[in-house]
């Protein structure tokens, strides 16, 4: 028996009309319909999304592709598929399942960059960016790929699950590109954020050793009960290179998974790895490294950008959640506190994740 949904054709969505202004809550914006859906299309019916500091970089035209405004906001979202395209074949995904909307919509699958599992490198995936190029999660009803959406978990909360789908996937990706094995340090800057948070049980389960950098008595709390041996804030700090070093055994961290989007944290984890160390960039803003190329070959440094995962890499961070390894912090609030919660990001409120219910 197959499912069928009464699907309205206004809904409220969270829209970026003009970047560096409010979203504007709109109540009129049109649902596409089934029929209008084409082959490879679904319609998916959101049931929570999580709000990352991406979406205020977004907002406000930080990066030097600017929103295709006017575009619905967010990229990491949980929901149930409630139409698929007519003529869409090879699919696994079926009306009535719970899916994940991640940051890339849809990609090639074909090319040199997804071969490589560089997803996000891809063309076509850097055309359909959620809440950037294409419409993304703030909203009722959002038009996904049934080739790209994620399976979520039987048993798996929406809200727990949403922050996997983009902060969980990127710090995971991370992670794997740091060339760090089992009782390795690993320093991560941020460490109490929404990345940073996750990144900390990543990295634990993985068998690595923690040094987290943030600040504040609510950050210190959360990094240690999630596994972080060693704590570093860095508004005490009168000497932030010097107090990594000597947190990871005096000669510094063999990684740094940087989710920052400002240059100081990844400026001073060129100087803070040991010798054959790992920078890992993450975090998009628009900053610039200033890599003291001496330093770098003496150390023998390694620099690798990582940015998101690939779709089985999504698939293994929800299995690392369902096995109880991996929880997010989530604090759950409404689609119309959306502009609030930004204002909270861009000031350093949030310890870990804001989940809007939609």
């Amino acid at each position: 028996m197959s499912l069928s949904f009464d699907i309205p054709k206004l809904q409220t969505a969270a829209v970026i009309e003009a970047l560096k202004q409010d979203l504007v809550l709109r109540k009129d914006f049109p649902v596409k319909q089934p029929a209008e859906l084409a082959p490879g299309e679904c319609l998916v019916k959101m049931e929570y999304t999580g709000v990352c500091h991406s979406d205020l970089h977004i907002r406000d035209g930080d990066w030097h592709i600017p929103a295709a405004v006017p575009v619905i906001g967010g990229h990491e979202g949980v929901g149930t598929v409630v139409a698929i395209g007519e003529h869409t074949t090879d699919s696994s995904i079926k009306v009535g399942d719970r899916v994940g909307v991640k940051w890339i919509a849809k990609n090639c699958g074909r090319c040199d960059c997804c071969q490589h599992g560089i997803d996000a490198s891809c063309d076509i995936s850097r055309a359909h960016s959620s809440g950037y190029r294409v419409h993304g999660t703030f909203c009722e009803y959002l038009v996904s790929y049934v080739s790209y959406v994620t399976p979520i978990p039987e048993g798996l909360d929406g809200a727990q699950a949403a922050p996997f789908l983009c902060a969980g996937l990127t710090v995971y990706g991370a992670l794997k590109n740091a060339n760090a094995t089992i009782g390795n340090w690993v320093a991560i800057p941020g460490a109490g954020g929404g990345l940073g948070h996750l990144a900390v049980q990543i990295a634990v389960s993985m068998g690595l050793r923690v040094v987290a950098i943030d600040t504040g008595e609510e950050k210190r709390k959360l990094v240690t009960a999630l596994g972080a041996e060693k704590w570093v804030d860095f508004r005490e700090s009168q000497n932030l290179v010097q107090d990594v070093m000597v947190a990871a055994g005096g000669k510094g961290p063999h990684a740094a998974i940087v989710v920052s989007g400002v240059a100081e944290p990844f400026n001073q984890a060129i100087m803070y790895l040991r010798a054959n160390g790992t920078l890992v960039a993450v975090g998009m803003g628009n900053c610039v490294l200033e890599a003291p190329i001496p330093i770098v070959i003496a150390k023998a440094l390694k620099i690798v950008g990582s940015a998101l995962g690939t779709l089985q890499d999504s698939i293994e961070v929800l299995d690392l959640a369902v096995r109880g390894k991996l929880k997010c912090q989530v604090e759950v609030r409404s689609l119309q506190d959306v502009n609030s919660v930004l204002e909270d990001l861009g000031q350093g409120r949030v310890a870990g994740r804001v989940v809007l219910k939609i």
